[in-house]
């Protein structure tokens, strides 16, 4: 199977009751990783793109990429730009090839949000991809703190936009390195009761997996964002490869060490909240 979008995948996710992992990407070995955790699990995977990664591959190098290893797939496989900010950055995604991209006007005002998004929405969905919207911010461990998500701004956001996917601020924060974060329920339940689109948690690394699990199953969250968690996973495995071998100094034979363990690791987590 090629290429999916991500309205295929998380509409096909909400009708079953499980969550799709959107896996940050950082370069080649833990992408290849990722596709072969979907394949081995039988999941869906959404490979992400984020501003990290941009500034340190360009984007039409990530584009193709994806592409390459989504085409290679037997597994549905989301290419999709993460935290896109701007127009002209959503714009590149679709030329790269992207099936997926987010455009993220969480900081803006309300109405200045809306018309971003809006625009980003006629821009994918005249391309055939799908475009995933921000409202309230997400906040950051020990960084800027967060912002819930008003329930009555996301029923006019969604209505005004026409985004495919909302990613929402419920106590969930970016970069944490343990599953800490506290879910507003009541938040997320006034929110599903204000919009059908497909619910974002960003910051899935910081979500205790019986919760994460239970989003998945009992509501409309259908895609838990992972970045941090699966680094931890890449640091400790080269660190062991360098412990091992001190002496060892090239760069492929290094950095092929991480990948069992990133697969293993990403195939465990699809696993948990994936289809049944």
């Amino acid at each position: 199977m090629t290429r999916a979008t991500l309205t295929e995948v998380l509409g096909a996710a909400n009708a079953g009751g499980y969550a799709v992992a959107g896996l940050v990407c950082l370069g080649w070995e833990d992408a290849r990783a990722y596709v072969a955790a979907a394949k081995a699990a039988g999941a869906p995977v959404i490979l992400q793109a984020g501003p990290g990664a941009r500034a340190h591959m360009p984007l039409p190098v990530w584009g193709a990429m994806f592409r390459h290893l989504a085409e290679d797939a037997s597994v549905p496989v989301v290419t999709h730009l993460d935290h896109g900010r701007t127009l002209d950055e959503v714009r590149a995604a679709i030329d790269a090839g992207f099936s997926s991209v987010m455009i993220d006007g969480s900081a803006l005002p309300l109405s200045d949000n809306i018309a971003l998004t809006a625009a980003a929405v006629r821009l994918a969905h005249g391309a055939g991809v799908s475009c995933e919207g921000e409202l309230g911010q997400v906040g950051y461990d020990e960084g800027a703190p967060g912002v819930g998500t008003d329930p009555a701004e996301a029923a006019r956001f969604v209505t005004e936009t026409g985004v495919d996917a909302l990613a929402i601020s419920i106590g969930n924060v970016h970069l944490q390195r343990g599953p800490q974060a506290v879910i507003d329920r009541d938040r997320l339940a006034r929110i599903m009761a204000a919009t059908p689109v497909p619910l974002v948690i960003h910051g899935g690394s910081g979500v205790p997996g019986e919760v994460r699990r239970a989003l998945a199953r009992e509501t409309t969250v259908a895609k838990f964002n992972i970045g941090t968690e699966l680094r931890q996973v890449f640091g400790a495995s080269l660190r062991a490869a360098l412990s091992d071998d001190p002496s060892a100094f090239d760069r492929i034979a290094i950095l092929s060490q991480t990948e069992p363990p990133l697969r293993d690791a990403a195939a465990a987590l699809l696993q948990s909240f994936g289809p049944v």
